[in-house]
């Protein structure tokens, strides 16, 4: 879609507004007023308890709202990872793991509650970490299922159902409307599966660049873009793992930590100008909770939301935030012709 103002075209439902045409202004004379520009920053697993703390402390510090795609394993314990099967794999079988223990486990879900409490979105990473590529939607209609269960019956699974919040059982059902897909590998059966599960949006797409969530059914799709980065400002996906491949191939290189903070820093700066000065289109940047490169990704977030977030019209939000904000200037847009 075209980055040009009058193409931020969304959900009211936000799948009904992409599916429309853009907004035509009663007179070319008449500049039309910049939208906010949008950051969404994501995590992926939200497992270590510490650095559930060090991304909150992140938040509160920036004003940022972050949104965090969980593993449902990681909610019990290894001893108990025979209640688990993934789609053909073997019972038991997780590529993240689980927890270490019931401790661990509820520590972890007071994380999460503290984090839903202020203002961040917790969405999930499925289950066990597997490529969903080539599942049917009847495979990952049994991983969601799996999920909201786990999620249903994680204070009762961990021995304390009598700490579950009061709310928590709504939050379960009604507030998890995102997804992201291990890997990014999201297969034809995905979106049906989404759908039936009530899930609103997607983020397991790549895009050349920062573009607009474009709508399959009722569900918005969002796309993690392609942002220059380095000397020779080849492409790469805006997140903490492709640079960590793309600096290091993968492997730890503490001594160069400095140098891949100041390199993430100024491509996260480089793509957020292009888009403040220019079209305004979100700028969504992808992070797990594992600090690589002695946490060269993490400074540079940090870094970055805080030079980025307080600045005018500017807005640092959760996808269901951003979601809430496309479809308001969506409406607004139509209000004024």
């Amino acid at each position: 879609m075209s980055s040009s103002v009058s193409s931020r075209i969304v959900l009211l439902p936000l799948a009904a507004a992409l599916a429309a045409g853009p907004a035509l202004a009663k007179d070319d004379a008449v500049e039309t007023a910049k939208p906010k520009q949008l950051v969404i920053v994501s995590f992926d697993g939200a497992h270590d308890n510490l650095l559930w703390e060090k991304s909150r402390a992140m938040a509160k510090r920036t004003g940022a709202r972050f949104t965090y795609f969980l593993s449902c394993t990681f909610l019990f314990p290894k001893d108990e990872r025979a209640t688990y099967q993934a789609p053909h794999e073997k019972r038991g079988r997780s590529n993240v793991g689980f927890s270490q223990d019931r401790e661990e486990t509820i520590l972890r879900l007071g994380e999460i509650w503290l984090a839903k409490l202020e203002g961040h979105d917790i969405g999930s990473h499925a289950c066990g970490h597997f490529d969903g590529g080539k599942w049917s939607t009847e495979d990952w209609k049994s991983e969601f299922t799996f999920f909201h269960e786990t999620l249903k019956n994680a204070w009762q699974n961990a021995g304390v159902g009598e700490r579950e919040p009061a709310d928590w059982q709504r939050f379960v059902t009604e507030d998890i409307k995102g997804f992201r897909a291990p890997y990014l590998s999201a297969g034809s059966g995905l979106v049906k599966a989404l759908e039936a599960h009530g899930f609103t949006y997607d983020a397991s797409l790549v895009s050349k660049g920062p573009a607009m969530p474009v709508a399959s059914g009722t569900v918005a799709r969002f796309a993690l873009p392609l942002v220059p980065e380095g000397a020779a400002r080849r492409p790469v996906i805006a997140m903490d793992y492709n640079l960590y491949v793309r600096h290091s191939k993968g492997k730890e290189a503490p001594e160069k930590s400095t140098a891949f903070e100041e390199s993430t820093l100024q491509a996260y700066r480089d793509a957020f100008t292009k888009q403040y000065d220019g079209g305004r289109i979100p700028l969504q940047l992808g992070f797990h909770f594992v600090e690589m490169n002695a946490g060269a990704y993490w400074r540079a977030l940090d870094r970055f939301l805080t030079e980025t977030c307080g600045k005018q019209d500017v807005a640092c939000v959760s996808y269901v935030e951003a979601m809430d904000i496309l479809a308001n200037e969506k409406k607004a847009a139509g209000a004024a012709l």
